[in-house]
């Protein structure tokens, strides 16, 4: 694969118009080979060749004798050695996930061209089609828009393995790859773009695969804008002018005023939770860093629109409204007005283009000086010479808009004039809405800590529950300050009401949209909800019966914790004084799920099931106290957290829980692959929306059989009581656990700024739930995917033989129950038994060994043939020919690395000298990152 055939083309370029996958991996493959051979010499290739070559047999013919040849190579080899072939297998991997992506646009642009938009599936064009088909009227369809929240949110969660300059030069290779199996070009045009690919593919061979320092909050805020500036700023506007078409295609007769109904948020910068960098004032510096890209980004767009904007008042009348606009704006700027002047004497257009970037620029600068004055205050510009809010820009751009229509320039105010007002619309000054996420139990040991010398309890703490409520709905109501000025207080006390004194700061001095989400981690009781109203009280940014500037999101995360999460919003909302503050909130509830602690705590059937069961308890809950409710989705991208084709899951949410609010997570890995070029962007996002406004209006609601509910919960608790047997009451899993995984390797990758724990602890509860994942997909035997699902499928046919027929109608009927199968299809299919026996070995007890390997292998087959039966499959994925051939096509090139990932654990525990520690570490999180890609969504 990485060696060039002589017989092929000379240039081995794709052809222009006739791309294929399996073209352009050997294209791209040859050429790394060829790098190879340049940069390490021939023996290099050579030694990549034959492991690969041995993997690959052992693909197609596993046997014993072929694996122990190979892991006899790979101990026999140096560590530079073992590093080269890391390096090489990992570039592959790149490079073919690359090549797919090629496919899939590829293929796309192939559908546009054979069939219209409304035509294809998953498009928005499809959806509205489909609505209108099914009888929605548009006044029902106008009225969801007006409300609706569609909001995917990224997080800094460390499942992103590669580098960011690894990811930049990918995007480049990506570039130059499509444009030559896309465009015919010109002989030289094809030289130097071959010229260009082999300089990215030589400087990606030279450079450190592992970061050597572990990332800040403020770097991970700047890996993530590339996805803003060179992706979402482009695909926004034509997203939304599709949804305009369509909707005047699909209904004629009704005028559509789109507002911003599907943004965009961030956790970077804004999650604290168990990360003790992320502190007050580099929340503000994450912030005003967002907040400047965006400023500088509408600041170019504005040249550019002036340069558009040449209409002369010779030609085109301008509005009296931007007459007086204009004037106003003179007097803050008379020397620009007197430059317009003598430069464009008769563009009015311009001049009040020149307006606004002047104060778009006095904006950029009380930006730039804020976070060194956020404490204390900062003078602001005179008002209207500078943008208080985005609301402030769009009023002048709309006057812009307004006056061409009425001066016959409709197609300039439709062109980019909308393009701009759009993105303001949609990103604002600050790119995303930033959440704070912080732990229950910090804000629990603050009232603590706080309540004791002023007199109102000795030992908050232990108080009942109702008296907890008790004390906090009384102080709620009280005007009086809480925390006396002199208190001495620890530092961890003071950092939590720091962050509520920032988020008042921010809101005042800067922006009151920047922070507006206040999310409670590990929620548990409904004090903890009313103990963050009361600090944001504390603030100011809630008084009682004035004004509540600020929404107070419970995070419930456990499966007990979702099994009660309707009855506790319903004793929530029957107190008076948080009724208040969401009468103050448009009557608006967001209530986030957590996929990660919840299958981590009770396996993955019993997680999947309590959340479908929370969302049906806190739709109802909701409905009956008149609150419309959002659900925040905090899916990772492995299967064990919440992974999967995004769309599918969201057509598989129960009936009734959508209706136009929306908020999901986009995590690690799978935002590179979701936003890394502008045409898989869109592709995602008309994904989305095409299931969110489907599921708004479901066409025919099939609600589950009340006999499927009943098996399922039964299943649930057969499930959770097999996994719960195996991580938690086996007093030796841990220990097996920390040998035969990577979990202290990967404790150790620079991924990301925070802990891989949130205390230091051996308990798998103290763990967080990425590197529990990432751990056993690592180890390739995936197990928080699965594990438990064949126990219980097993036990119920053992017990019911004739329930198979019931299991195969909920699969083919009901879409949850067939995605809960699909997804687990998809991570057996990525699991390797032969491979997991291999880590399992790096546990030196024996008889621990077999135990607990023995019954993950039970289990795996148990799962295995327990789908087969009720999915009517031979092969996991045989349904799936695209995703089971991606992944026939990795596992030969997985595997070595997998080999190599072993020996160097070996070499690393068996107590080396410091240099040579050091170096196996490193050698370590380069295998790391090279599994990471070749699985894909991983984390």
């Amino acid at each position: 694969m990485f060696q060039e055939d002589p017989t092929d083309h000379p240039a081995s370029t794709p052809p222009p118009g006739d791309y294929t996958l399996s073209h352009m991996v050997r294209f791209l493959a040859r050429h790394l080979g060829q790098i190879i051979s340049e940069q390490d010499g021939p023996e290099a290739l050579a030694l990549v060749e034959k492991v690969r070559s041995l993997c690959k047999q052992l693909r197609l013919t596993p046997q014993t004798q072929i694996a122990e040849e190979v892991a006899s190579i790979i101990a026999g080899l140096s560590l530079e050695q073992l590093n080269l072939l890391t390096k090489a297998f990992t570039h592959y991997f790149g490079l073919i996930n690359l090549a797919e992506k090629l496919e899939q646009l590829f293929v796309l642009r192939e559908e546009s061209l054979l069939a219209p938009q409304a035509k294809r599936e998953g498009t928005l064009s499809a959806a509205i089609r489909t609505l209108r088909e099914q009888g929605v009227p548009a006044k029902k369809l106008q009225a969801l828009l007006d409300q609706a929240q569609f909001t995917m949110v990224f997080t800094a969660h460390p499942t992103e393995s590669k580098r960011p300059t690894i990811l930049d030069k990918l995007h480049r290779i990506s570039k130059l790859a499509f444009r030559l199996s896309q465009e015919r070009l010109l002989r030289e045009e094809m030289e130097e773009c071959l010229r260009l690919l082999r300089e990215e593919l030589v400087a990606l061979w030279q450079t450190d695969e592992v970061r050597q320092t572990q990332p800040e909050v403020l770097d991970e805020v700047r890996g993530h804008l590339y996805y803003y500036k060179e992706t979402l700023m482009r695909v926004i506007p034509s997203l939304y002018r599709e949804m305009e078409a369509s909707l005047a295609e699909e209904y004629p007769k009704t005028p559509w005023p789109l507002k911003p109904f599907l943004t965009f948020g961030t956790w970077m910068g804004g999650d604290r939770d168990g990360n003790p960098f992320v502190t007050p004032a580099v929340t503000v510096d994450a912030l005003c860093l967002l907040r400047r890209v965006g400023l500088e980004y509408t600041l170019d767009s504005m040249g550019m629109l002036s340069a558009r904007l040449s209409s002369s008042d010779r030609w085109a009348g301008v509005s009296e409204p931007l007459t007086l606009s204009m004037e106003e704006d003179a007097k803050h700027f008379p020397s620009l007005a007197q430059e317009m002047k003598r430069r464009s004497p008769r563009e009015p257009y311009r001049h009040k283009c020149g307006y606004i970037s002047e104060k778009l620029r006095l904006t950029l600068d009380y930006n730039n000086r804020f976070p060194a004055h956020w404490k204390t205050g900062l003078e602001k510009p005179p008002r209207g010479a500078w943008y208080a809010t985005p609301a402030d820009l769009l009023k002048d751009l709309t006057l812009i808009s307004e006056s061409l229509v009425q001066n016959r320039g409709e197609v300039l105010a439709r062109g980019f004039l909308e393009d701009v007002i759009r993105r303001v619309e949609v990103f604002g000054f600050n790119m995303a809405a930033m959440d704070v996420r912080q732990h229950s139990g910090r804000h629990l040991a603050a009232l603590a800590e706080i309540f004791k010398p002023i007199g109102l309890t000795d030992d908050y703490r232990s108080l009942p529950e109702d008296l907890k409520q008790t004390i906090l709905i009384q102080e709620l109501k009280s005007a009086r300050p809480l925390v006396p000025e002199r208190l001495a207080l620890s530092p961890e006390t003071r950092e939590t009401l720091e962050t509520f004194r920032m988020i008042a700061s921010v809101q005042e001095n800067l922006d009151p949209t920047a922070l507006q989400t206040y999310i409670i981690s590990m929620t548990k009781n409904v004090s903890d909800v009313l103990a963050v109203l009361l600090l944001a009280r504390e603030a100011g940014i809630f008084l009682d019966g004035s004004h509540s500037r600020m929404d107070v999101v419970p995070l419930f995360e456990t499966r007990v914790d979702l099994r009660n999460a309707g009855p506790f919003m319903d004793r929530l909302f029957k107190i008076d004084v948080y009724r208040r503050h969401l009468s103050q909130r448009s009557e608006r509830q967001e209530v986030m799920l957590g996929y990660s602690d919840s299958n981590k705590e009770g396996g993955y059937l019993a997680a999947n099931w309590a959340l479908y069961r929370a969302q049906v308890d806190l739709a109802r809950v909701a409905d009956q106290h008149g609150i419309s409710l959002r659900l925040f989705h905090g899916r990772g991208g492995s299967i064990g957290r919440g992974g999967g084709p995004a769309g599918r899951a969201i057509l598989a949410q129960p009936p009734r829980t959508i209706r136009g609010a929306l908020k999901i997570t986009e995590q690690g890995e799978v935002i590179s692959d979701h936003y890394g070029e502008p045409a898989a962007a869109r592709h995602h996002l008309e994904q989305v929306l095409n299931a969110a406004l489907r599921s708004s209006f479901p066409p025919k609601e099939v609600l589950p059989k009340k006999s499927w509910e009943q098996l399922l919960e039964r299943l649930a608790e057969s499930s959770h009581r097999a996994y719960r047997g195996l991580v938690y009451e086996n007093p030796r899993f841990v220990e097996y656990f920390r040998l035969a995984t990577p979990i202290s390797e990967i404790s150790q990758h620079r991924i990301a700024s925070r802990p891989a724990s949130r205390r230091v602890s051996d308990h798998i509860e103290d763990l967080r739930a990425i590197p529990w994942v990432f751990s056993w997909m690592q180890s390739r035997a995936t197990l928080p995917g699965w594990y438990g699902l064949g126990s219980a499928l097993g036990e119920y046919l053992k017990a019911e033989p004739e329930g198979l027929n019931q299991l195969r109608e909920m699969y083919l009927q009901w879409p949850f129950f067939h995605q809960l199968l699909d997804n687990a299809q998809m991570i057996l299919a990525k699991a390797d038994l032969d491979i997991a026996r291999r880590y399992a070995a790096l546990c030196p007890d024996e008889s621990l060994r077999k135990e607990i390997f023995g019954e993950i292998e039970r289990e795996y087959r148990e799962t295995y043939t327990a789908i087969q039966k009720v999915s009517q499959v031979t092969e996991m994925l045989e349904k799936e020919p695209q995703l089971y051939q991606s992944i026939k096509l990795r596992n030969p090139y997985i595997d070595p690395i997998s080999f190599i990932q072993i020996e160097l654990i070996q070499r690393l525990r068996s107590n080396p000298g410091e240099q040579l520690k050091a170096q196996l570490q490193e050698a370590i999180l380069m295998t790391i990152n090279g599994i990471a890609a070749g699985l894909k969504n991983t984390g």
